[in-house]
């Protein structure tokens, strides 16, 4: 069955939707999109340290996702506002990337399927390599979840549960930088952000609980990978792309339902 290439590619944006939609709902109500957006742009420069350190490019884009998000969160509060300091390091990081890429001689490199993903290219290693990210960041954030949910609630009440906001911060950093790694191959480092934010947002109006958001967001984010797939394959589209354009049609139609809802 994985011998299909097709087979693989569903697979895999399956696995990047089970791994992003709870993430992605604590990105939404912690309101940290620029974040994940800095985080997701940081993983070109881990890629052309991996190439060049001859290390696997999963073990290369987690290292520097996890120093770029440890960065923003060690630099905030000092000085500089969150929206300018990550603006510096997002731009920055996809900058050095670019060109340390550039200075890569001898390996051949295709940048566009990093920058866009390259779904279809899935092979079993990579298949592997999602699911088990996957597994970790869904193991993770389920491990930690009521706390999660009480400090991006509340700080102070968070402190009155004995329950350290940094700690769980950090923890939102680990997944976060897994997440970008496992992501990167499906739909690109610009679109990362995208499948983070978009089916955790569609999800929204449709729950009336916070697990029932993450719940609804990997439904959403399974159903425009599979969709995004089979409607790429038919009109001869970009597959990255093509999913992140079907979840934001189901965000636009979730998004005219809660306009429905509030009128009736």
């Amino acid at each position: 069955m994985l011998d299909d290439f097709m087979t693989r590619a569903t697979l895999a944006g399956i696995g990047v939707a089970f791994a992003a939609a709870p993430l992605g709902s604590f990105v939404v109500w912690r309101r940290m999109a620029y974040f994940g957006d800095a985080t997701a742009h940081a993983a070109i420069l881990g890629v052309a340290l991996a190439l060049a350190l001859q290390v696997s490019i999963f073990a290369g884009t987690v290292a520097v996702a996890l120093a770029m998000a440890l960065t923003v969160t060690l630099l905030t509060g000092r000085g500089y506002a969150m929206d300018t300091l990550l603006g510096v390091l997002a731009h920055s990081a996809l900058a050095f990337g670019l060109v340390a890429v550039s200075f890569l001689s001898g390996i051949r490199i295709d940048l566009m399927a990093y920058l866009f993903g390259d779904i279809l290219a899935v092979s079993r290693a990579d298949l592997a390599v999602i699911w088990a990210g996957a597994a970790l960041v869904v193991g993770l954030i389920g491990w930690r979840w009521s706390a999660l949910l009480t400090a991006t609630l509340s700080e102070e009440l968070a402190y009155a549960s004995g329950i350290d906001p940094r700690r769980e911060q950090l923890v939102l950093t680990l997944a976060l930088a897994i997440t970008v790694a496992v992501a990167i191959k499906v739909v690109g480092v610009l679109l990362i952000a995208a499948m983070l934010i978009i089916p955790a947002a569609a999800a929204r109006p449709l729950s009336r609980t916070p697990e029932q958001m993450a719940l609804f967001a990997a439904g959403i984010g399974g159903v425009s990978a599979v969709t995004g797939l089979q409607t790429a394959y038919a009109i001869d589209s970009p597959a990255g792309p093509t999913i992140v354009c079907i979840a934001a049609l189901v965000f636009l139609g979730t998004s005219i339902l809660r306009g429905l809802r509030a009128q009736g």
